[in-house]
C-alpha cells in the first residue's frame, strides 16, 4: 500500500487539500446548518490521507500536524453523532 500511495502521493496530497479546503467551505458557508457529521467525516479522512503521506516523506511537523486533526476529526465524529451522552 505506501508503495502505490508513494507513486501517487502528490495526487493524494491535492486531493487531501481539496477535501480540507471543501469540508471547512461548507462550514463557512453554512454555519449551524452545516451537515456536520459530513463535514467532520470528511476531514477526518483527508487528516488521514495527509498524514499518511507526510509520514512516508518523513516530514515531522505536517506528520504532528495531520495525526493531531485524525484525533480532532474522530472526536468530532463522535460528537456529532451523539455517541457522547453529558
Amino acid at each position: 500500500m505506501n508503495a502505490f500511495v508513494l507513486k501517487h502521493i502528490r495526487k493524494i496530497e491535492l486531493v487531501g487539500v481539496l477535501m480540507r479546503i471543501s469540508s471547512f467551505s461548507v462550514v463557512s458557508w453554512l454555519g449551524s446548518d452545516s451537515p456536520f457529521m459530513f463535514v467532520w467525516v470528511c476531514n477526518t479522512i483527508d487528516a488521514v490521507m495527509l498524514a499518511w503521506c507526510s509520514v512516508l516523506k518523513k516530514d515531522l511537523a505536517y506528520s504532528i500536524l495531520n495525526v493531531f486533526w485524525v484525533i480532532i476529526g474522530a472526536i468530532g465524529i463522535v460528537r456529532a453523532g451523539g455517541f457522547l451522552h453529558y
